[in-house]
């Protein structure tokens, strides 16, 4: 409801909405409180020149009093560029919800925001991307996302993509990951280094990364002389994944002296099963798992895992993107993060 406000000589000030419970402020609510035009606020709060001293502390001082705040989702599409990076990840994998969070930390201060886009077994990297596309983000960071998705060969013509996680054959991206040569030759020479040689894999499945970290896994037994001795037994990422691993293993006749889980997720699988069948970790077997996520490091887990450096990923995203918003020619990149072990109480010498 518009209703005329009048100044204590009985002079009329302007106009001013009543915005009530159930209708936030706009500006033109400030305009009419404050008496003067939309285009006037709107110069105030985008900080161009024109508006007196005066006037713009009129402004503020309505917008104060409506509790007025821009819409930045508004201001940000009327610009050429958004400022907005757009990340797809997985909502199910504690190390890339740490990733994520470091990045609205990060990015804020840079002065980008962030649109997230959570993956799940509905909302393919087709749908989040589509999606992402719609706030016309200027940029996207993408955990190992679909490379067949139509809206990701798009968003690839259109602004910078980084691809996370794994490697990746698409040219026009920048890629980010961890060292999987270094993080597997890590695992499986700690292993071997306690006297391990019947070290399996969980692992193998999953996106381009699944099958590469395992083929990095058969390199490093064989770079240990273990050649004979690779045993890869096929599932994905997740707890029940490392669970239907385990029960693999366990319906064999002998079970191999450790197993490397190919994610926290997996190993933690692991480590529940094995105890819940009453097998002892790691008296009877050592196990491990990949990225020291909260995870692996849970007091009643304590995994032995890859640590992968959360600041690291962050800091090649942002500079990536920045890198190529202000050179849209500059090549893409390859970054490989630095992996370190972290060796914690699943893992020890083999019986004899």
């Amino acid at each position: 409801m518009i209703r005329r406000v009048m100044d204590s000589s009985g002079q009329k000030r302007g106009t001013a909405t009543e915005t009530g419970p159930d209708r936030l402020p706009t500006m033109s609510d400030v305009a009419a409180r404050a008496g003067v035009s939309r285009q006037l606020v709107s110069m105030v709060f985008r900080g161009v020149s024109g508006p007196s001293e005066a006037s713009r502390k009129l402004v503020l001082a309505a917008a104060a009093e409506l509790d007025f705040r821009p819409n930045a989702s508004a201001r940000l599409l009327r610009q050429s560029r958004t400022h907005l990076i757009g990340v797809l990840f997985s909502a199910m994998n504690s190390f890339e919800g740490r990733v994520v969070e470091r990045l609205l930390e990060r990015a804020a201060e840079e002065g980008y925001g962030v649109v997230l886009g959570p993956v799940t077994e509905r909302r393919t990297t087709e749908v989040v991307i589509s999606q992402l596309l719609e706030h016309r983000v200027g940029a996207l960071a993408c955990y190992n996302p679909d490379p067949e998705s139509p809206a990701l060969k798009r968003a690839l013509e259109l602004m910078p993509v980084v691809w996370m996680g794994e490697r990746s054959r698409e040219p026009r991206a920048d890629v980010v990951r961890t060292d999987d040569d270094a993080g597997l030759a890590l695992l499986v020479s700690h292993l071997a280094g306690l006297g391990h040689r019947e070290i399996a894999y969980a692992g193998g499945l999953g996106g381009v990364v699944g099958p590469d970290r395992a083929q990095t896994y058969r390199a490093a037994m064989a770079a240990q002389g273990l050649a004979g001795e690779i045993d890869v037994v096929e599932v994905a990422f997740g707890e029940e994944d490392g669970a239907t691993a385990a029960r693999t293993l366990l319906a064999r006749e002998k079970l191999p002296t450790a197993v490397i889980g190919c994610s926290d997720h997996c190993g933690a699988g692991l480590l529940a099963t094995f105890r819940q069948a009453g097998v002892d970790v790691p008296g009877a077997i050592s196990v491990t798992g990949y990225d020291d996520s909260d995870i692996a490091s849970l007091s009643y887990n304590d995994l032995t895992a890859i640590h992968q450096d959360v600041n690291l990923t962050v800091e090649a995203t942002l500079s990536a993107i920045t890198r190529r918003l202000a050179d849209s020619e500059a090549p893409p990149m390859d970054v490989a993060t630095t992996a370190t072990l972290i060796a914690r109480s699943t893992t020890r010498p083999p019986r004899d």
